[in-house]
């Protein structure tokens, strides 16, 4: 993988190419494209200029036509750019195509989203899920790194050349870093479970804030919690969970953890290796799924956070709507549309405080378990146990047909076991 641009007094210039395709809307294409500055201003880019490109056919050979990639080189280099950055994962081979036309250097939006990560990445866990993710990125494109050496030193036949012996050993040495990385990993995920564990015998429920980058979920975290979690306006300024003590009004305390933000085309290599800290939302007891209402997209970053939400197993949690910023101007003609799309949905605003008792309140009534009554064979055991993880136990007795367990519990397991309940 090439080196990732350090952000100096002179940050690297660049051109920015978004590819609208006969799939593709123009109002989603313009969404991306300015998703795409979002992320290259938040890198800390130069913006020299940028351009979005309608195509018919997609070229194995540039993504695009050879006249337009000439015609994007040219420009690119007349605004003194030192790279083009393309909205879209482009694959090794058109990576080296570009590099070869235009002199520059060639990133696509996985590597922008995994050079944000690389600088912002904190705590241990987060720099390891970085790393994994970039070498999962960098081994497919260890080839073109050493194709001119193995085409210049080529070996005779039956022989290896030195372009491919080399290749072999990097190959094999990022594969043994991926090993050791996914190792030290697990040993972290292990660690992190013992903790949700603890916090299950403890009786402690957990809500987590989920929702589109940048939505304010950082900043709804402090207004709740009393964290002072530093906040910006910039992309992913949030990559490591966070949780904190809240205190619902009826005095009952619960586990508000907050999570790194969604986006379109999220790389996977990032999803798989985040998927510990994603696991936050698919094993809280409540969502609350914060929206920027002041967004005109905020509809298509509901449905990317609920189709990420659906790949985590998260979808059929409980969960509250919260539509942030809704002090805003740009929110007020919103609002009304929104709160038809998603009723039940609560206009908060985190920075002036607005809206949060009635979060709060809704919150309390949907984590207050009723308590129940189940029957489970004397052959499921196993059943019992759950309602004593996941709930709090009133009583249990083993009678002669069955095991009767009277449990204040949460409504997702409620679910699992309606078949054995007595009410």
């Amino acid at each position: 993988m090439k080196e990732t641009f350090s952000v100096k007094e002179t940050p690297p210039r660049a051109f920015l190419v978004g590819i609208r395709d006969e799939n593709s809307a123009k109002t989603e294409a313009e969404s991306l494209a300015g998703e795409l500055l979002s992320l290259a201003d938040t890198l800390g880019l130069e913006i020299a200029g940028r351009e979005t490109v309608h195509i018919r056919k997609n070229s194995l050979q540039y993504g695009m036509g050879s006249g337009k990639a000439g015609e994007l080189s040219e420009k690119a280099l007349s605004l003194g750019a030192e790279c083009l950055v393309f909205d879209r994962e482009i694959s090794p081979s058109q990576q080296r195509n570009w590099e070869k036309l235009s002199g520059l250097a060639v990133i696509d939006r996985q590597e922008l989203i995994l050079q944000i990560f690389a600088g912002r990445a904190r705590t241990r866990e987060a720099v390891l899920q970085v790393r994994l993710a970039e070498l999962y990125y960098s081994l497919p494109r260890l080839r073109h790194k050493y194709i001119d050496l193995n085409r210049q030193r080529g070996g005779r036949y039956g022989t290896t050349g030195s372009g491919e012996a080399r290749l072999e050993t990097d190959r094999r040495l990022v594969e043994q870093r991926i090993l050791r990385l996914e190792g030290e990993l697990e040993a972290v995920r292990r660690q992190r479970e013992l903790q949700r564990k603890h916090r299950r015998r403890q009786g402690a429920r957990i809500c987590a804030l989920v929702g589109y980058t940048n939505a304010g979920k950082s900043r709804l975290f402090n207004a709740l919690t009393g964290a002072d979690f530093p906040v910006e306006d910039k992309l992913f300024a949030t990559l490591d969970s966070a949780s904190r003590a809240l205190t619902l009004p009826g005095g009952a305390q619960v586990i508000l953890s907050d999570t790194v933000g969604f986006i379109r085309r999220l790389p996977h290599s990032l999803v798989s290796a985040f998927r510990s800290t994603l696991e936050e939302a698919s094993l809280a007891d409540l969502l609350i799924h914060v929206l920027d209402a002041s967004d005109e997209a905020a509809e298509k970053y509901y449905k990317t956070t609920m189709a990420v939400l659906r790949d985590l197993g998260a979808d059929a949690i409980p969960m509250i709507t919260v539509l942030n910023k809704a002090d805003k101007s740009e929110a007020q003609e919103a609002l009304e549309g929104l709160l038809k799309n998603y009723p039940g949905a609560i206009p908060v605003s985190a920075a002036g405080g607005s809206g949060l008792g009635e979060l709060l309140a809704k919150m309390e009534a949907l984590l207050s378990d009723k308590a129940r009554r189940f029957r489970f064979p004397l052959t499921r055991p196993d059943l019992a146990a759950l309602t004593h993880r996941n709930g709090s136990v009133l009583s249990e007795s083993y009678e002669e047909d069955y095991i009767e367990v009277e449990a204040r519990i949460d409504e997702k397991t409620t679910g699992q076991l309606k078949e054995y309940l007595a009410d």
